[in-house]
């Protein structure tokens, strides 16, 4: 049956009769909102991409961004002692200028007082790796033994002699050039850590202030005012409180060792190896005990007393890795070992040593951003 078309009075009511309209829920009235759409998620190629593309540029752009982050983590230590200088009236400039030129001359004292026994130290090993080659080869005449045993057995039932493996030599010839280019560059790279640091400290909090009044959003400004305090309180308390744990180590270290008749100078030395590798939690104290067990072989005669120096590291960072850490930061601080042990491997492979000393604080600048994001408490709890 065919519908005539309607006249032009009749339009309104032919629409209203025949056209359907979607109905728009209205709120209050019991009407269900509709489902908002999912969020698009980016193909697992991409994200892959992105992350390899991510890696190449930390790596790429090493010598622009060490010297930020390692001036952000000197700022960070130096922060909580300008706050208390400021509640005695001392302006922001006097304290940063205070505490940079009480950081670098005690810097330089120590490394004054540590370039002796360091380079009498160098200049020992060769002879004390050939007098320690002897304790070494009767602590390992047993494992040779049964090599040789090993490779008897295997040279009878073969009825033949195993041909010798082919060895090969390579030589390298040392540039010159090289290390005349690179002190210059090293001494640019510490005096950007210098100046970095003490901008950080003196125009820090001016900075933050003026990147968050960009933010449009009230809310926007809110949330992001309270993770930079958050950020900031709490790296510097974990900063500063690792800091002086560290060198209470050195010092229970240093002092152990002079007590078993180490000198005092070379004490300091290990004292001041053990504060610094402990700011790479695993991999340091490992590095710590296997120097250790060299210097106990090197200074001292008897086995069971060269064992001592290496002991006695282990059972300190033992006593604050297990007891003192744990009890002065708490729970709030506590990071899964396994993806600690997986930053350190990447930070090492991306920028060395310093990469090291800095995933710890890197990690736990992610974890306190990530739990203060909502919707990301998941992720933050991840990392515990």
């Amino acid at each position: 049956m065919n519908v005539p078309p309607p006249a032009d009075d009749d339009e309104a009511s032919y629409i209203a009769t025949e056209v359907p309209v979607p109905l728009v829920p209205v709120p209050g009235a019991g009407a269900r909102p509709f489902a908002s759409r999912p969020r698009p998620r980016a193909p697992a190629a991409v994200v892959l991409l992105a992350t390899l593309a991510t890696g190449f540029t930390l790596w790429a752009a090493q010598g622009l961004l060490l010297p930020v982050l390692l001036a952000m983590f000197f700022a960070l230590i130096g922060n909580p002692i300008i706050r208390v200088l400021q509640r005695l009236y001392v302006p922001r400039f006097v304290s940063a200028l205070l505490v940079l030129v009480l950081g670098l001359a005690g810097t330089g004292l120590l490394a004054a007082q540590l370039m002796a026994p360091a380079g009498e130290w160098i200049r020992q090993v060769p002879r004390e790796m050939r007098d320690l080659a002897p304790k070494l080869r009767d602590l390992a005449r047993p494992v040779q033994e049964a090599n040789k045993a090993a490779e008897n057995i295997a040279r009878a039932a073969g009825g033949e002699n195993p041909a010798r493996p082919v060895q090969v030599v390579r030589t390298e010839v040392n540039n010159p050039y090289r290390a005349l280019t690179a002190t210059p560059r090293m001494i640019a790279a510490v005096l950007a850590v210098v100046l970095l640091t003490f901008f950080f400290m003196v125009y820090g909090q001016s900075l933050q202030r003026n990147a968050i009044a960009l933010l449009p959003g009230r809310q926007q400004k809110k949330l992001t005012v309270e993770i930079m305090q958050s950020i900031e309180h709490e790296m510097s308390r974990y900063v500063l409180t690792i800091s002086l744990i560290n060198i209470l180590v050195g010092l229970a270290l240093a002092g152990a060792l002079y007590w078993l008749g180490v000198p005092g100078d070379e004490a300091l030395l290990w004292g001041t190896m053990a504060a610094i590798l402990n700011y790479a939690p695993y991999v340091g104290p490992l590095i710590g005990i296997l120097v250790m067990l060299l210097m106990g072989f090197v200074a001292f005669d008897d086995l069971w007393q060269s064992l001592l120096p290496a002991a006695i590291y282990l059972g300190l960072h033992t006593l604050e890795g297990q007891l003192v850490t744990p009890i002065v930061l708490g729970a709030r601080m506590a990071l899964s070992p396994l993806v600690l042990i997986l930053a350190l491997m990447v930070f090492g492979w991306l920028w060395g040593i310093v990469g090291l000393l800095l995933a710890v604080p890197l990690l736990v600048c992610v974890k306190i951003v990530l739990s203060k994001i909502e919707g990301m408490e998941g992720w933050a709890r991840l990392l515990e």
